[in-house]
């Protein structure tokens, strides 16, 4: 009678399939993983003790450094729960124009999954592709906030800057030409034989099992569950738009391929949505205890800029109490929970970051599979340590 032996090895965290500074201890009978054990910490931030010594306004650059694939999601979820707190009302204009840059968040997120994805499956041609249409977005941040990555350009009450001219223009340009470009990486891959078996059947996990995992975002719709935070908990204005939220049916990689690749043609139809909705106006909130002065301000005089240089410098108070605000990220549900006491700083800020939940999850998907399936667990769950060491 044959007998067999368990071997435990080490998956990074110095492995380029993991995505980041992750170590996987498994558990192997031969080639199939009979146990897997995520250990997280290599890449500690301290974000949220650092958070409890800035003030509201100086944590907004910390937020770009969590998901840096999408800062301009994290900087929303941030200054949404600021403004909860405080209740202050973000002029239309400024939410228009939030809702148009977390949807190009949102695609250009889902572009970066998508190439190392499949670069990790083998599919080289789709990772060169999938980054030269990701360049146009980030050229895009650019132009608008100076900075290709860590953003910053939301506030507290609305946005840093008025748009650039030209850049509705711009983004029209985007919204024509990418459509294409999905079709291009469907046609290479969906009904690729190769792609099809490393996927088909792969990393399955029920509905049932995600809700119990507190799997979040395109990871919990491709287990069939219809839950979307920008329509089911709508924020920033998100109601007026109309788009469609895909479901999976198999709860597989290939179910969640494919939720994201509808989703990314969905944020186009609602940044398209946004640019023909968007109306001259006001781009901060009418709170100058909070928001620094505009240029037409009344406060642009000596006691305006005197004005100015104490919110940089001291912040503002915000009352007491305590607030949860959550996002749809591209990668799940991004939410922010602050502790008030009284001062111009938080007195405990905690974030609930997608990628932390849905690693979680990893060893109900990947148990019982080959150890070649587990590079493609992975991409499919599309982690970003920075979110979960956060």
């Amino acid at each position: 009678m044959a007998s067999t032996e368990i071997m435990t090895v080490n998956m990074g965290p110095q492995h380029p399939s993991t995505h980041g500074v992750l170590r996987l201890v498994i558990e192997l009978d031969g080639e199939i993983i009979r146990k897997i054990t995520p250990h997280i910490g290599y890449l500690h931030r301290g974000i949220e003790k650092l958070s409890e010594h800035r003030t509201y306004h100086q944590i907004i650059p910390l937020t770009d450094r969590l998901d840096y694939l999408a800062p301009m999601s994290n900087n929303l979820g941030y200054v949404l729960a600021v403004e909860k707190l405080l209740d202050i009302k973000v002029p239309e204009r400024a939410q228009t124009i939030r809702v148009i840059l977390a949807e190009l968040t949102r695609i250009k997120s889902h572009l970066v999954w998508l190439a190392c994805h499949a670069l990790d499956i083998g599919a080289m041609t789709v990772f060169i592709y999938a980054f030269r249409e990701r360049e146009k977005v980030m050229e895009l941040y650019e132009k608008l906030s100076g900075a290709r990555m860590t953003s910053n350009y939301f506030r507290v009450g609305g946005l840093s800057a008025e748009l650039y001219d030209g850049f509705e223009k711009d983004v029209r340009e985007i919204l024509d030409t990418f459509p294409g470009y999905f079709d291009t990486y469907e046609g290479l891959l969906t009904k690729n034989t190769i792609w099809l078996q490393r996927t088909v059947g792969n990393g399955v996990i029920s509905a049932e099992d995600a809700v119990d995992a507190g799997i979040t975002g395109p990871a919990l719709r491709g287990s069939g569950v219809n839950w979307d935070m920008r329509r089911d908990n709508p924020y920033s204005g998100y109601e007026k738009y109309k788009f469609v939220v895909p479901v999976g049916e198999k709860c597989d990689t290939f179910d969640r391929y494919k939720v994201r690749l509808v989703e990314m043609r969905e944020s186009v139809k609602i940044v398209r949505q946004a640019l023909d909705s968007l109306k001259p106006g006001p781009i901060l909130a009418d709170s100058p205890q909070v928001c620094y002065p505009a240029k037409d301000s009344v406060y642009n005089t000596i006691e305006g800029l005197i004005h100015h240089f104490k919110i940089a410098s001291e912040g503002f108070p915000a009352p007491e109490g305590e607030i949860y605000q959550a996002v749809e990220a591209p990668k799940g549900e991004l939410g922010y929970y602050l502790v008030s006491d009284g001062g111009n700083k938080p007195y405990r800020m905690r974030i609930r970051p997608p990628s932390f939940c849905n690693l979680s999850a990893i060893e109900k998907m990947a148990n019982g599979s080959m150890i070649a399936d587990l590079v493609a667990v992975i991409g499919t769950l599309d982690i970003v340590l920075g979110d979960i060491d956060r």
